[in-house]
């Protein structure tokens, strides 16, 4: 019950963003944002393939991966030459702990090899090929895979180029876009990032460069105020 509970909250895990939008240009210039919004654009870069077809083929036909993805699903397990072939191909472990994406597992560390990722404490050691509960310290993997130090606030481009903010970075991409700091064509929104607008963000780092305006902008309905970037 305890694990049930404890999977179900990491599910809901959120983060937040402050969008900086140019209403003139109808874009999202930058977003400024914590570790856990650029820890979780860093581990995007570390899921397997089919975790991603899997999270997005709902959403999207995803190309021919979605069809492929879906044949060896369909498939039946005789025709497959090992036990478990497809669910270590269609389900692969990974790497690290996504919890925006409800991603994640458990990390076991051996006393002769490295740690690494199973599924269960059933699972067999890679290394000493004892079960894990004989072998290996077992634990949540809850924070397998951060990656930023906390206590810093990042500047996230509408392409997701990530760079620490500071204020010569905000002014210089202003200047670079000939908008004055205080000009009232600024608009500030802050937004909430769960699981939803966590697939919709994937979903679009692999179809366009301008990812914030085309997943926050659209429908926007936030306040326009002038905003002091200094």
């Amino acid at each position: 019950m305890a694990a049930a509970a404890a999977a179900e909250e990491e599910s809901k895990a959120t983060t937040r963003l402050k969008l900086l939008i140019d209403t003139k240009g109808k874009r999202v210039l930058y977003a400024e944002a914590g570790k856990e919004f650029a820890d979780f654009l860093f581990q995007i870069l570390s899921l397997p393939l089919a975790t991603i077809v899997s999270l997005l083929r709902k959403r999207d036909t995803f190309g021919s991966l979605t069809n492929l993805y879906e044949s060896m699903e369909n498939l039946n397990d005789s025709y497959m030459q090992y036990t478990g072939t497809k669910d270590s191909t269609l389900k692969p472990v990974p790497p690290v702990n996504v919890p925006l994406l409800g991603v994640g597992n458990k990390i076991s560390k051996c006393s002769v090899g490295s740690s690494f990722a199973s599924k269960d404490r059933n699972a067999t050691c890679p290394s000493c090929k004892k079960k894990l509960f004989l072998c290996c310290k077992y634990k949540e993997m809850r924070n397998a895979g951060l990656i930023f130090k906390d206590m810093v606030t990042y500047m996230v481009m509408d392409d997701l180029t990530v760079t620490p903010l500071s204020t010569m970075s905000s002014i210089a991409l202003l200047r670079k876009h000939h908008i004055n700091q205080f000009s009232d064509q600024l608009e500030e929104k802050i937004v909430d990032i769960g699981m939803d607008e966590a697939l919709k963000l994937l979903n679009a780092t692999l179809r366009t460069k301008k990812v914030l305006t085309d997943v926050f902008l659209e429908n926007s309905c936030s306040v326009k105020r002038e905003v002091d970037i200094i």
